[in-house]
Formats: structure tokens, C-alpha cells, sequence
């Protein structure tokens, strides 16, 4: 059972009701963020540009948040994540393949897995690597990108230290790919 667990549409502070039948009252991450409706009404401009503004563009963001999910051992952000992948059109095997070593991705999803493991483990790009993602996708797509791998951090921080339940889908959509990152 989750020592913060998701808020009830009972429980929802007033002072977010707007914000409850758009994303935030759709999702057990955000059911539980509710519980600071403050760090929510600050969140929410910045999960707009990280998620519908990202220079990235939804394939490769979906590719570096499956990426981050797989690292910080965030299963609900996988499953999640599995689900709005398909629907950006990556295949179950190229969604597999985020869990792996990057020498066995395709190029492209290669260069982002490097680029989100450097920032991970070493918080910093390296500068070749660095030189190669600004060459590749742009001086706003790295910048999208780090400031992604910060916000997905933050989630998975709080996804893991809150056993936030699964929504619905993700668990069918973990087992369906073969890999659970828990």
C-alpha cells in the first residue's frame, strides 16, 4: 500500500478543480503531486513544455522517457510510457530495446539512450557526446532534453518512494512487452 496514496475525487483540493478533469486527475502520479497543490500549480506549466512543447519531437521523447524509466527502475512511468510509445508508432521491440546497452538500438534512439545515461550517471554531457547530440538534433533538443531527464527524474523519484499504483493499461502493456524494469 502506497504511504501517500493517490487522492480521491472526494479528497481533490479545491484549489486544483481546475486542473482535475484535464491530466492531473487522470493519472495516479498526479492523484498523489495533489497532495501539494502548490508543487502542482508550478508543475503543470512545466510538464506542458516537456510533454506537448518539446523540441524533441513525440518519437524521441518517448524514446529518452522510456530510456529514464528504464534507469531509475520506474515501472509506472514504463508502463505508462509503453502505452503512448505504440501510439507514437515505435514497435514492441524498439520499446525493448530502451531496457538494453545502446549498441543494440537503432542509431538514432543509440545517441538519445547515451545522452540520458551520461546525464544519469554523471550529470553532465561529456563533451563529444555533448558535440554529437548538438549536431544531431539541435542546440533546443538537448537543452528539451535535459531539461526532460530532470523531470522524469522527479517523477520517478516520486513514483518509487510512493509505490504509486499502476493506471490502468500499463501492467497489461509491461506484460505484453516482455520487460519490467522493477
Amino acid at each position: 500500500m502506497p504511504t501517500l496514496a493517490p487522492l480521491t475525487d472526494a479528497d481533490w483540493p479545491e484549489s486544483l478543480s481546475h486542473l482535475k478533469e484535464r491530466f492531473m486527475g487522470q493519472a495516479n502520479v498526479y492523484r498523489v503531486m495533489a497532495h501539494h497543490p502548490l508543487l502542482v500549480e508550478a508543475w503543470a506549466p512545466l510538464r506542458a513544455h516537456v510533454v506537448l512543447e518539446n523540441t524533441l519531437g513525440p518519437e524521441r521523447l518517448e524514446v529518452v522517457i522510456l530510456r529514464i524509466a528504464h534507469r531509475l527502475r520506474a515501472r509506472y512511468e514504463w508502463g505508462h510510457h509503453i502505452l503512448r510509445a505504440r501510439r507514437e508508432g515505435l514497435s514492441d521491440a524498439r520499446i525493448r530495446s530502451m531496457a538494453g546497452h545502446p549498441d543494440g538500438m537503432e542509431p538514432g534512439d543509440a545517441l538519445l539512450a547515451r545522452l540520458v545515461d551520461a546525464l544519469l550517471d554523471d550529470a553532465r554531457l561529456p563533451g563529444p557526446l555533448r558535440d554529437a547530440g548538438i549536431e544531431s538534433l539541435g542546440k533546443q533538443a538537448v537543452l528539451d532534453l535535459m531539461a526532460t531527464v530532470g523531470f522524469y527524474s522527479t517523477l520517478g523519484f516520486l513514483l518509487n518512494s510512493f509505490d504509486v499504483p499502476l493506471d490502468s493499461g500499463a501492467e497489461d502493456a509491461i506484460a505484453e512487452i516482455g520487460v519490467d524494469v522493477a
